[in-house]
Formats: structure tokens, sequence, C-alpha cells
């Protein structure tokens, strides 16, 4: 069937999801490095911050005489829980690798508060030195002028080099053929299972791993003998009740897995294939029908449920790994098994960008450099909270083999799935929001899917005719 699109209907609304990165209790409260000397926590609240103050926490950053010998540079980041944590120590090995360059971080709210005060202070001028941003939610930004490019001749010199890069995650990273963005990982949406539950349903392989499903009747058999053998009959656990952002990482793998694309042209209509979205909304409610799955979970008592063993599998990003260790869950994980015929893990990449400023001081960008070429070459500490890192020797260094889970996942960097690119999509994006306001009615069985698939393409068709307010 050829990509068409039928807006005929709307469907309810859900509210928007929680932060992805984390479970919020687990992340309140936790204590960041030294570095992290003049923390700010921006909740959604204050998401009305003016352009002046703005100005004064861009200004954080900078030297408080002219003739000072070390650079004092900023550096914006929305990272918290163990991700911070595991940053804020980066940051500080950086700080203490050299006495030319003292990094201070600035912490702010998860989602559309930062992304909007990141912005504002590009486009007023008094941007950080660097950032952090998902990488796509880079299409948004650097059309407007909001993101300086990267050197290559001076990473090159740094020794980092495009080849360093899994394809697709430099391919993520350009723009109009600049380097717009540099991705310090990737983090896929995954399938988590519980070992002893899997060995108890004789699920494992002679390798220790889950046994191997190619078609979605041998799956649904897999999730069904792990039901048998869990405490409270489930053979997954999938949260989405509230969370945009999870109901589609499931829709976008699976549909993906089908064959289909989507594609979002600024002034057209989105273009996908309507009868492989709708087959793909009846595969996900097939799972979370009362018996292979739990019908109407959110994050928090999915997250629970796979904790105590009620559940044999678990749907979610690969940043539940530390949360899971530390609740000391006998666990390991896959890829979302290829029943379809295309393997496909969508995914979103954290990534260093340069905030745009009218006149960079030269000193200070190559600072910058150095601190992320620093943080690429000691990023296998970032993969403890279970992202895969971007840099590849990283990844293929003999010492990343002995972290598991993390290794027996590395290879969906070949099968990356990203958001389709526009102004309004990404992680946090009003593009998640949207398909949870109208697929939550649709996973609940209250609307159909065909109602709920036209209601999320009449309100991307909306945006799609306006233009980026950036």
């Amino acid at each position: 069937m050829p990509p068409r699109n039928t807006p005929t209907g709307r469907a309810g609304v859900a509210p928007a999801g929680p932060n992805p990165h984390g479970t919020a209790p687990e992340s309140a409260g936790r204590a960041t490095p030294s570095s992290l000397t003049r923390r700010r926590l921006l909740t959604g609240g204050a998401g009305l911050l003016g352009a002046g103050a703005l100005a004064s926490l861009a200004a954080c950053g900078t030297p408080s005489a002219s003739g000072a010998t070390q650079q004092n540079l900023s550096f914006w980041h929305l990272l918290s829980g163990p991700d911070g944590v595991t940053m804020g120590s980066l940051v500080d090995g950086f700080n203490g690798s050299q006495d030319v360059a003292s990094l201070t971080q600035t912490v702010l709210a998860w989602g559309s508060p930062y992304y909007t005060k990141l912005a504002m202070a590009s486009a007023g001028g008094r941007a950080p030195d660097v950032a952090i941003m998902h990488a796509a939610r880079v299409p948004g930004y650097a059309p407007g002028g909001l993101l300086d490019s990267w050197d290559m001749d001076l990473f090159a010199e740094l020794g980092i080099r495009e080849e360093d890069f899994p394809e697709r995650i430099w391919a993520k990273s350009l723009h109009d053929g600049e380097l717009t963005a540099v991705c310090l990982d990737s983090h896929p949406f995954v399938l988590y299972y519980n070992t002893e539950i899997a060995e108890a349903a004789g699920a494992l392989g002679s390798d220790g791993l889950l046994e191997e499903a190619t078609t979605p009747e041998q799956f649904r058999d897999l999730a069904a003998r792990l039901g048998d053998a869990s405490d409270g009959g489930h053979g997954l656990a999938f949260g989405y009740l509230g969370d945009g952002s999870n109901m589609w990482r499931m829709f976008s793998t699976y549909y993906t897995q089908m064959g289909g694309t989507v594609e979002l042209p600024i002034g057209g209509t989105m273009q996908y294939d309507e009868g492989l979205a709708v087959d793909t909304l009846e595969w996900i409610l097939s799972l979370i029908d009362g018996d292979i799955g739990n019908a109407s979970h959110d994050g928090g008592t999915a997250i629970s449920e796979f904790i105590t063993g009620k559940a044999g599998m678990f749907y979610g990003g690969v940043w539940e790994t530390g949360n899971y260790k530390a609740q000391g869950v006998p666990f390991d994980i896959s890829l979302v098994p290829n029943v379809f015929g295309t393997p496909a893990a969508y995914a979103d990449s954290h990534a260093f960008v340069l905030p745009h400023q009218t006149n960079p001081d030269p000193e200070r960008r190559r600072l910058v450099h150095e601190f992320v070429a620093y943080v690429l070459k000691n990023s296998l500490d970032w993969a403890a909270a279970g992202h895969i890192p971007a840099y590849s020797p990283v990844v293929d260094d003999p010492a990343y083999d002995d972290l598991v889970p993390q290794s027996h996942y590395a290879d969906a960097t070949d099968y990356l799935v990203y958001d389709p690119e526009a102004w309004f999509s990404g992680s946090g994006s009003d593009f998640h929001r949207y398909f949870g306001d109208h697929m939550q009615n649709v996973f609940m069985r209250t609307v159909p899917p065909i109602d709920g698939l036209n209601g999320f393409v009449e309100r991307i068709n909306a945006l799609l005719a306006k233009p980026s307010p950036v």
C-alpha cells in the first residue's frame, strides 16, 4: 500500500509523559560531584523564565577578569539521577586533566523547558560554551541558526574522526553536510528479561541468552511461557499510561520492523503507510491483552512488576539498567526480537552541541573540543548507565565485553531508528505528546486504531502547515 494520510477523526487526550531517563523517585535528591558548583534545577513551573534571567544564567561561566589565565567554560545539560552523577564525574576528570580550563555545569529541567531556554539563550547572544541535546531535536534548531558547527580538523588533531562512529549515528550528527552535533551515545528501546524466570520457563539457550523468536507466533509463545513461570502470570511488562514517548518507542520499533517509514515534509502532509500503522497498533494490543501483558500499566507499575518478578520481560529504554542492578534483579537485555522481517531499535542519542555565539573566542572553542574529545574517549563509564557509547573505540575495547548486559545489545547501533525529522519531533517533543494524546485511548481499547491514528495525523498535519518558530 502506498504511503497516504487520511485525517478523518480525533481521539481523546492523555497527560504528557514523564522523564524517560530513569525513575523519578530514584533520581530525586541524588547528589552530583563537586564540579556541579552552580547547579540549578529548573522545574516546568519555571518555564516562563525571562530573557534577562537567562542571560545571567548563561553568563555563569564567563571569566571574572579579562586577565584570568584559566578559562571558565559553561556547560548546560539536562542529565539528572545516575546520568547526572556520571557526567559530573567526567567533568571532574576533564577539569583535573589540565590546568587551562574549568568547566562548570548547569543542570536544567528535562524536556520542553530545557529546549526553550537553550533556544532563547542562543538567540539572545548569551549561549553557554557547550550543551547537551538529544540528536533528534537538532533538526529543529540547526536550520534556525541556533547551533554552530564543530571543527572536524580540530577533532582530527585530537584523535576524533568520522570513522570512529557508527554510520547511522554519524549521519544523525550532520545538518547540510556540517557537523552540528557530536553524539555521545545511543539509547535504544530494548527487551529486558528476568534470567531466573526465563530459565524456569526453559527459554534460555546453551549460551545463557534468551532463545530467539523470529515470528509473531514464536514471540507470543515465548512470552506466554515466561508468564507461566512468573509470580504474577504476565510475560510482558510495558508502561504507557500518560507516556506518549514510550507509546511511540514501541510503535516506531514494530512499525519499522514491518517495513514502514514516516516522513514529515514541512508544508506538506505526514507520509506513512496507514495499513502497516494499523497492523502495528493491533499487534501491540495483542501484547497488552491482560493475559500476555498487563493492559493498563504506567511506567512505575511496569517497572515494579518486573522488579518483583511478576512479569518475565519488560519493554523499555536502556537507562533502566542501573535501576534494576541496584534492585538486585537477575536480568539481561536483548534487542526487541525481529518478528516482522526488518531489525529495528527505536533510539535517540545524547549529543554535544555548540549553541550559537556571534563572535566565539577561538581558544574557548578549542577547549570545548578538547572537553568533548575527553568525554568520548572516557565514555566506558557512561556505558555503565546502559547507554551505548557512540565512540566506537570504546565499544571495541575488550573492557566493554565485560559489561553485562551492555555488551549483549551493542549491535543495536546497526539498526537505530530515530524520529522522522521536523522542528517539532524528537525526545520530549510535541510529536511524542500528540501521539500519546491519541494513542492512549487506542491502547486502552476505547477508540479503534484507525480513529486514533487519524486524529494523530490530523494534529501533525496542522504542525506541518506552520513554519518553525525558530
